[in-house]
């Protein structure tokens, strides 16, 4: 078979892929599915309405054309990448996937294009409240890092915690967070064209290849029987409506360190075993 026929069979492919399946295995969770995230989440992680781990990740693209290298290179790489935001759950199942920003991005950047809240801010996202520490928030949250911002919808670490409290959530903090850096590596180590640099010349081809091996990842999970919502139960049609008031809602901090306060307690009360602080921390 020759190079050019291989291509377009790897487009139809993928395309196909995308088209039939999409809608299952790269869906956004419902209702069902969000209860499911949260129980599954306090049982291991030991934190209440968590739906997920938010990071980027890069794939470097060998024939990006000369004119866009400035546009998708960074300087902590040395070769034009593509980026890809994604959250993932304990099971690395992939929830949400927004790929084709350019390199040069960083997560911040990413985050402003990204789809990730849009269903927030046109109503139709799931209304799966939660409590902790008698506290009731109206949406679930995701586990970031240290760049995103302090939205009412991120929980982050701190950089320099002080009493042992903070220092027992850091720790918690971080070991949930590895659930997506962990996606990241079982997606890369299983479909060798995404850890080998990109050959399609276009941003579209690469989406597209990317797309199906994200599709192709939750469909193992399922197979093997390790996914945490395998049923697909889609929630009542509703008409989207734009929120004006849902923006304010998601950017709000005063709601970020309340609900980062209440986990903290919640955490402290649990007084887990693998949790408790060394004396070298203190």
């Amino acid at each position: 078979m020759s190079e050019r026929t291989s291509r377009e069979c790897l487009e139809y492919l993928c395309a196909t892929v995308c088209t039939m399946y999409a809608g299952e295995f790269l869906r956004r969770p419902t209702s069902h599915n969000v209860a499911l995230l949260y129980q599954a989440h306090e049982e291991r992680h030991h934190l209440p309405g968590m739906l997920g781990s938010l990071d980027c990740t890069h794939f470097v693209w060998k024939m990006c054309p000369t004119e866009l290298r400035g546009q998708y290179m960074r300087g902590d790489h040395q070769y034009p990448t593509v980026m890809l935001e994604a959250v993932a759950s304990q099971d690395l199942w992939i929830w949400h996937a927004f790929c084709g920003s350019a390199g040069s991005k960083n997560n911040i950047n990413v985050l402003q294009q990204s789809p990730l809240f849009l269903t927030q801010r046109n109503g139709t996202a799931p209304n799966c409240p939660f409590q902790v520490n008698n506290h009731l928030y109206k949406r679930g949250y995701y586990l970031t890092d240290g760049i995103n911002p302090s939205w009412s919808v991120f929980v982050k670490s701190f950089p320099y915690p002080h009493t042992p409290n903070e220092k027992k959530f850091k720790r918690q903090h971080e070991a949930a967070r590895k659930d997506v850096e962990r996606a990241f590596g079982v997606l890369k180590a299983t479909w060798g064209i995404l850890n080998r640099p990109m050959r399609s010349k276009t941003v579209k081809k690469i989406r597209s290849v990317v797309y199906t091996c994200l599709i192709l990842h939750n469909m193992i999970i399922k197979d093997d029987g390790r996914a945490i919502a395998p049923v697909h139960i889609q929630d009542p049609p509703v008409e989207p409506v734009f929120d004006d008031t849902a923006y304010s809602e998601l950017i709000d901090e005063e709601t970020h360190w309340r609900l980062k306060h209440d986990l903290i307690e919640h955490l402290r009360r649990l007084d887990l075993p693998h949790l408790e602080v060394s004396s070298d921390d203190e």
